[in-house]
Order: structure tokens, then C-alpha cells, then sequence
């Protein structure tokens, strides 16, 4: 590796001894995979290296290809993808280092490693995603790719951080196999579903998805745009970074650093004789001006926002300059979305609903008096945690010609919740309250991702089947 080639001749010489050790004949009969526990023994039991002796442990580890960092690191990733891991955690401390799995949207501890392996560690995820392996002073990010015949391919999108006691690394995982999903299989209830079908097959406007971070908005779009491919049409993306790659359209990474701007790529987009563009995020006023322009002039623009809810997402628009006659003109619907965690099947039992938890539901809590609800015991299956999964809850607000006159004449965030309620609208706790009563999910889990219900302005309305929920079997 070209980064490691300013070695002195005193790591060229522990380079030399770290392959006499590696001929070992002890090591060599052990050919078939090792755990973690094993290779985490192995390692601790090698001589120390201090941080002045990194650019060794550099050389060794590149070279040397079944050095036990090397396999330690391998077996980290694999037991991410086996596991259904979203992000990994890396993160040195005083007294050990400590690898975390976001699983589920929550983090667990997996392992807990002896700080002396930081910088080998660090050191040997740098190699392999590419970075600077000398610079230590400042974050870095980069992308790593795990390919093999018997694993599943994934991305791994790295980024690093100088920390006190050494360098934290973040690791997004992207699997690969799940990117051309429709929107068939993302789990949206049939009513909803025809509503997004139906505005994003319009040739024009701009479907908006909102949510946090990590709430599945991503996917959403990716599958919007599986489901609109044609070789008939020219579909382009703007992504700051590219979470994978699709077939037959094509995609542009913004680096803010030499000038591509979201604006700039769109500008750029808009003279490629394109008709449907997906931008990664409206974060400004200039972005979200050209995405407005474009889908008024024959474009059909999908796009994510962070906002709460649907209603919402007009006052943020609002706020960023945008003035009311093209929204109510631009607009096709908007999405809120969110993830909750599924109870466990393979210990999940009946549970008391907690009064406490009860009240917090306000108007919806009568329909909840009555009803059955379960919770996971925690297994070896799930971790402990209960919970095994996640189910996507939906919010999708049309843009409905009462909703476009309200909003020309300047309707608050709560008569826009109102109007859109009135005309059928199920809300993000509505569907999560639907879930609770059908053993998916808990309530301390919907109380977690969704709003306070004192938002709600009307009645709520719980419908089932065709009246915007998915129906039980299609919860599970």
C-alpha cells in the first residue's frame, strides 16, 4: 500500500520478525475460522506496541494478509452484516475499547477490546477504506467494500474522529442486496401506497419524504426510483453520499469541498435532459428554489426534508423563503416516516398496560383500555432486548386542493394537520397505536418515535384494512 511506503529501517525490521511469527507452525494448523474471543486472545498475547511504533504495526498488518488484527477486523464487519447491523461503533477509552451494533435503531455493546489494539485497528480499517493512515489530527471519511463468495456484498461508509484516547470510528453499513426493493416491499399499508403510486407516476411536481435520520427515508426514494426506471425515461440522483448504487440511472456525489454544491449539481442536472431527478436532501434556500423550478417546468422531483410530520414540512418550506403559490403549484404529497422496533416471536408474552404510559397517548388511549398488548421477555434470539426487527410506520399528506387553498392563505401548521386529518390522513401514532393493538409493537417503542397526540386537533381516526393501515398479516 503506497501510504505506508515511508517506513524506517527498524519497521522494515519488525515488518521481517512479524512474519517469522506468523510462520509459527501452532498458527498454521489452524486453518479453519476462529471466533473473536480466540483471535482477541491471540493478539493480546504479542508484545505491546506503542503509539511511536504505529507505522510498524502499519506494514504488518497490510502484509502480513491472516495476521490476527486483519482477521479481528474482518470478523467485526461480518458479525455486523450477520447480526443486521446499520452502523458500527468503534470507540476508544481509558480502559478499553469498546465495538457497539446499531441494531434495530438501538445501540448494544458487543465487545469490549484492550485499548493497546486501538491503533492497529484504526490503522488497518484506514488501509482498507483508503484514508490517510498518518494523519491522525483531523476526521476523515471514506467508503470500504467487502466482497467474497460465501458473504453478502456490503459498503461500509467510514468516518473517523480524534478523540482524547484515540481515534473514533463510525461505520454506516450499506447492504448491497436490498437496494431494488419496490415499494411493494417496504411495508406501507395499501391506502397509502396508491397515494404515493399516485404522485410520483405524474410526470411533474415534487414528492417530499421526511424523518429523522435513520428512519428509513433513503429507502423510500431508492425504491421510488427502482419502481420508475424505464428506458424510456432519464432519471438522475444528487446524493451527498451515494448510499448505493442504482441500475440505469445515474448519480452524482456532492463534494462541497471543490464547489459541487446540491445547487450546483442541479443546475447541472437541469441542461441533461432529465425527467425525474432525486435529491438527496433540501438543506437551503438555493436547493430547494431549483427543485421548485424544476418540478414546475415538466420535472418530477422526489426529495427528503428533516421535519416532524407532513404538516410540518410546509412551515419548514415556508420558512426557507419559499413563497406559498409555489408550494400549493409544486407540491405532489409529502411522507413522514418512521422506524419502530417488532416485539420478538420468540418470547414474546402478554403484558399490563402502565397507566402512566396510558396517559400519554391522550385521545387515543380510550381505544387502548381494552385492548391486548404483549411484550418481549428478551432471549438469546433478540439479544435481550425483546425486540427482533423493524416495521415502518407512514404519515402521507396529498396535496388536496382544500390543503393548496389553505396554504395560499397562509393556514398554521395545526390547520394544516386538521384539514388533512378531516380528509382521511392516518397520523404516525395512529399507525403505530395499530400496530400496539395487533402484538407488533409496544407502546413505550411508539411513545419513543412518534409525537405527543395533544397535537391532534380532531377525533382520531383508526381505521383497518383498506382505511390506510396494513392489516395484521401484513404488520408481521
Amino acid at each position: 500500500m503506497k501510504k505506508a511506503t515511508g517506513t524506517t529501517g527498524s519497521a522494515r525490521g519488525n515488518r521481517k520478525r512479524t512474519g517469522d511469527r506468523s510462520s509459527n507452525p501452532a498458527r498454521k494448523a489452524s486453518n479453519g475460522p476462529r471466533s473473536l474471543e480466540n483471535i482477541i486472545e491471540e493478539i493480546t498475547k504479542e508484545e505491546p506496541a506503542s503509539r511511536d511504533a504505529q507505522p510498524e504495526i502499519i506494514v504488518a498488518v497490510e502484509e502480513e494478509e491472516q495476521a490476527p488484527v486483519v482477521l479481528l477486523v474482518e470478523t467485526i464487519l461480518r458479525e455486523a452484516l450477520k447480526r443486521g447491523a446499520s452502523d458500527i461503533h468503534i470507540e476508544p477509552f481509558e480502559e478499553a475499547l469498546k465495538i457497539r451494533f446499531r441494531i434495530d435503531g438501538a445501540l448494544q455493546e458487543i465487545q469490549s477490546l484492550p485499548p493497546k489494539l486501538t491503533q492497529a485497528i484504526v490503522s488497518r480499517l484506514k488501509i482498507m477504506a483508503e484514508l490517510d493512515i498518518c494523519e491522525r489530527r483531523i476526521p476523515q471519511d471514506g467508503c470500504i467494500r467487502m466482497r467474497g463468495k460465501d458473504a453478502e456484498e456490503a459498503d461500509f461508509r467510514i468516518s473517523t474522529l480524534p478523540s482524547v484516547h484515540g481515534e473514533k470510528i463510525v461505520m454506516r453499513v450499506l447492504g448491497r442486496t436490498n437496494l431494488n426493493r419496490t415499494l411493494s416491499d417496504v411495508g406501507m399499508p395499501p391506502k397509502q401506497l396508491k397515494l404515493l403510486r399516485n404522485a410520483i407516476a405524474r410526470p411533474d411536481g415534487i414528492v417530499l419524504v421526511t424523518g429523522p435520520t435513520g428512519s428509513g427515508k433513503t429507502t423510500t426514494l431508492y425504491s421510488c426510483l427502482t419502481e420508475l426506471s424505464d428506458p424510456e425515461k432519464s432519471l438522475f440522483t444528487a446524493e451527498d453520499p451515494v448510499e448505493g448504487t442504482l441500475p440505469a440511472i445515474t448519480q452524482v456525489q456532492v463534494n462541497s469541498a471543490v464547489g459541487l454544491t446540491f445547487g450546483s449539481v442541479l443546475r447541472a442536472l437541469l441542461r441533461q435532459d432529465p425527467d425525474i431527478i432525486l435529491v438527496g436532501e433540501i438543506r437551503d434556500k438555493e436547493t430547494i428554489d431549483i427543485a421548485m423550478k424544476a418540478a414546475l417546468t415538466g420535472h418530477l422531483v422526489l426529495s427528503t426534508l428533516h421535519t416532524n410530520d407532513t404538516a410540518a414540512t410546509i412551515q419548514r418550506i415556508l420558512n426557507m423563503g419559499v413563497e406559498p403559490y409555489l408550494i400549493s403549484s409544486a407540491v405532489n404529497l409529502i411522507v413522514a416516516q418512521r422506524l419502530v422496533r417488532k416485539i420478538c416471536e420468540d418470547c414474546k408474552e402478554p403484558a399490563m398496560i402502565d397507566p402512566h404510559v396510558l396517559e400519554r397517548f391522550g385521545l387515543l388511549a380510550e381505544s387502548l383500555k381494552d385492548a391486548s398488548v404483549y411484550k418481549g421477555k428478551g432471549c438469546p434470539a433478540c439479544g435481550g432486548t425483546g425486540y427482533s426487527g423493524r416495521m415502518p410506520l407512514y404519515e402521507v399528506m396529498p396535496m388536496s386542493d382544500t390543503l393548496k387553498d389553505a396554504v395560499l392563505q397562509g393556514a398554521s401548521t395545526s390547520e394544516v394537520r386538521a384539514i388533512s386529518r378531516r380528509e382521511g390522513m392516518t397520523t404516525l401514532r395512529e399507525a403505530g397505536v395499530y400496530l400496539v393493538k395487533n402484538g407488533v409493537t409496544t407502546l413505550e417503542e411508539v411513545l419513543a418515535k412518534t409525537n405527543e397526540d395533544s397535537e391532534m386537533d380532531d377525533e382520531p381516526v383508526l381505521e383497518t384494512g383498506e382505511g390506510g393501515h396494513c392489516s395484521l398479516q401484513e404488520a408481521g
